[in-house]
């Protein structure tokens, strides 16, 4: 539970954000004449179902979504979790293009993942970034950001990334938008203890765990232990296969070790409302890659609901 000394400071960064013009309405008035009219935002309320993240058809390339566009209208999937890592994509003109282009195509923008959490010393960079991809966000009528962190202990370690949570979660309360902090092998952001520290010191319901299950294994770590103590902060689930325990290298779904049904049956058991992300990192077959994406839509959307 919050000290009433943490809300006092809660309510003073609210009052900054408002008085800074960073509040909810003062970041849509100042992009409003250059994105045109906002999207309604979609909750995802009392729901669970599938999407495809950009990286799936682009890879870790600045493609500017070139490559999503021409796959994802070809597939059954209609939500859409951007990966927006490159400056082009969160410029006032990058958002207003990917939701010009999602209008076109009939698709759902339901997240934008920015670059991770990594402050050595100064986080001022990483707050103003995070809030900026807060806003994207809600430019895009949706309400989630993602962000995993550096590479183990790195760029001010796990200590850096909770600084910069304690100074956003207020502005994702007032913002309403979710944050939701990914696991990655090799990274600040890996183990169970890791969300553990995050979590003894962040209590906000606008902040919790996206839970990429393929890379959890890549960390030889225990997927039904990761859902018995967290189900109530698991936000976001990545659905993908890993090769094997101990190494992250993604396969079609089957031929490795991730336990993707196990996981999402024992969510679903708990209450789960969210979206199950397909994120097949490269490399890829482009020559069956719209085949291999259909066939994953088709294994996982028995979980809609």
């Amino acid at each position: 539970m919050k000290t009433q000394n943490q809300t006092a400071k809660d309510n003073e960064r609210r009052n900054f954000l408002k008085k800074s013009g960073l509040g909810l309405l003062g970041l849509s008035a100042l992009n409003a004449p250059l994105l045109g009219k906002s999207v309604n935002i979609t909750p995802n309320s009392g729901k669970v179902e599938l999407a495809i993240a950009t990286i799936t058809c682009d890879g870790f390339g600045d493609r500017n979504f070139e490559k999503a566009f021409e796959i994802i209208p070809q597939l059954p999937f209609k939500n859409v979790e951007f990966n927006c890592w490159y400056a082009r994509n969160l410029t006032p003109s990058g958002i207003h293009s990917i939701q010009q282009r999602c209008y076109q195509h009939g698709l759902t923008p339901i997240c934008v993942q920015g670059s991770s959490f990594g402050a050595d010393g100064n986080i001022i960079k990483d707050v103003t970034h995070k809030l900026w991809n807060m806003q994207a966000a809600k430019q895009l009528g949706c309400r989630r950001v993602k962000f995993t962190g550096s590479g183990r202990d790195k760029s001010g370690g796990l200590h850096a990334v909770i600084d910069v949570l304690k100074e956003i979660t207020p502005a994702a309360e007032e913002m309403d938008v979710l944050i939701l902090v990914e696991n990655h092998a090799n990274n600040n952001l890996e183990f169970i203890e890791d969300y553990e520290r995050i979590f003894e010191v962040i209590d906000s319901s606008h902040v919790g765990m996206c839970m990429d299950n393929a890379h959890f294994n890549g960390s030889n770590v225990n997927l039904m232990e990761v859902v018995d103590k967290f189900h109530e902060k698991i936000l976001h689930i990545d659905i993908k296969d890993t090769e094997k325990f101990g190494v992250h290298k993604v396969v079609n779904f089957g031929e490795g070790v991730t336990d993707n049904d196990g996981v999402i049956q024992k969510m679903l058991e708990n209450g789960y409302e969210g979206y199950l992300l397909i994120e097949m990192a490269p490399p890829r077959n482009e020559a069956t890659l719209v085949e291999d994406l259909t066939r994953a839509y088709r294994l996982f959307e028995k979980y809609q609901r």
